[in-house]
């Protein structure tokens, strides 16, 4: 590692929730001792700024760590993630002297733990827009709605949440509020039994009511791409880099697995050594690394542009969703690759590539989709992003 880029996690550390990694999945249990380690290391603090009694550390300094700690359990990884996500954005609209998140740092650093409520069923644009309901009542909101993939259900200790407010029909607002964890008029469902990334225990959340005074209403602010502030566009920037910096880690595990088997495996037909001297087996490593190779390229980049502050202007949408949207299915090909040329043995439960193959398949359905990400792309290219009208035509 750069001796330039400060490091959090030690290989002991990461070596302990590798050994782990298979227990969590195979019994669909949360990773609590991953939890309780990483805690203690003070990763938890990792983006929450120094003078709050935080570590300070910057977007891609996170990224790099995150890839670290994916590369030996995936699910762990990205269920921080989200509270990393949380306290970076805070840090960094506190730096640009938005202080309506000033309370969360605090927070944070007194050891609360930050999550996300914000998946909805037929919401293909998470934050922009929302099935859910916030209606407006004396010293704050109530929120209603179901919220699925709610993030390290077992451990929060505040969920940020938001609903529409159509009290005005012709001005209507998306708020978004965070809700402690003692508040009551909600539930929390356990549906959580899934093909993949299983120890991130990402249950379901029901709020029927759920009161968030106005202390902690962080926006209110128009639906849609139109809508969209510098608040909505820091989520982005923290979160597209972080999940794309996750599935890269991941795909780095599948291929040094697959370099490892590979070493050791023969073959009866006339061969004398390894099948490390086949072609083709030369030949699928190859497209293993090289993809890899541009994978950790593009998020770099774009974490470290972030982090510098390059102006990108109105393309920065469509460079973090694309970032993200690149190096997950990039290690999808990645994985998959390491599984065909690693044998037949990636077939069975209990095999760690078998857990790899599983877990990978769940980075298509973070934020933004494919289709998504396409739109925006496509939308700011042709600088018609945030238009006021119809979504099409």
């Amino acid at each position: 590692m750069d001796a330039s880029v400060r490091s959090v996690l030690s290989d002991d550390l990461l070596e302990r929730c590798a050994q782990r990694a298979a227990g969590y999945d195979r019994e669909n249990r949360f990773f609590f001792e991953d939890f309780g380690e990483l805690r203690e290391a003070k990763y938890l603090l990792a983006a929450v700024p120094t003078e709050f009694g935080g570590l300070g550390l910057t977007l891609s300094e996170i990224c790099r760590e995150q890839r670290r700690l994916a590369r030996r359990s995936a699910p762990t990884a990205l269920a921080t993630n989200m509270h990393l996500g949380a306290t970076g954005v805070a840090a960094e609209l506190w730096r640009k002297g938005d202080r309506s998140q000033v309370w969360m740092l605090e927070e944070a650093g007194r050891g609360a733990v930050f999550a996300y409520g914000h998946a909805e069923s037929g919401n293909d644009l998470e934050v922009l827009y929302s099935s859910g309901r916030a209606e407006r009542v004396e010293g704050g909101y109530r929120f209603f709605g179901h919220k699925n993939f709610g993030t390290l259900s077992p451990v929060w200790t505040w969920l940020n949440i938001y609903g529409l407010d159509t009290a005005d029909p012709n001005d209507p607002k998306i708020v978004h509020g965070v809700l402690a964890r003692d508040t009551a008029g909600y539930r929390i469902v356990e549906t959580w039994d899934t093909l993949g990334m299983r120890a991130t225990a990402s249950q379901d959340t029901v709020l029927e009511g759920a009161f968030v005074p106005d202390r902690y209403v962080i926006r209110a602010r128009g639906p849609g791409f139109a809508g969209a502030d510098e608040f909505i566009l820091t989520l982005f920037g923290w979160f597209e880099p972080m999940f794309a910096n996750v599935y890269i880690g991941l795909a780095e595990r599948a291929r040094d697995l697959a370099i490892e088997r590979i070493k050791k495996k023969t073959s009866v037909a006339q061969m004398t050594r390894s099948m490390a001297y086949h072609p083709g087996v030369q030949q699928a490593i190859a497209d293993i690394v090289i993809e890899l190779e541009g994978l950790i390229a593009h998020a770099d980049r774009i974490a470290e542009d972030w982090t510098s502050g390059v102006d990108y202007g109105d393309m920065w949408p469509a460079k973090l969703v694309a970032a993200k949207y690149h190096c997950v299915e990039g290690a999808f090909r990645a994985v998959d690759r390491a599984m065909d040329v690693s044998g037949g043995r990636g077939m069975f439960k209990g095999d760690e590539l078998e857990r790899l193959y599983r877990d990978v398949r769940c980075g298509r359905f973070h934020p933004a989709n494919a289709m998504t990400v396409h739109e925006v792309v496509g939308k700011s290219a042709l600088g018609v992003l945030g238009e006021a009208g119809p979504r099409w035509g």
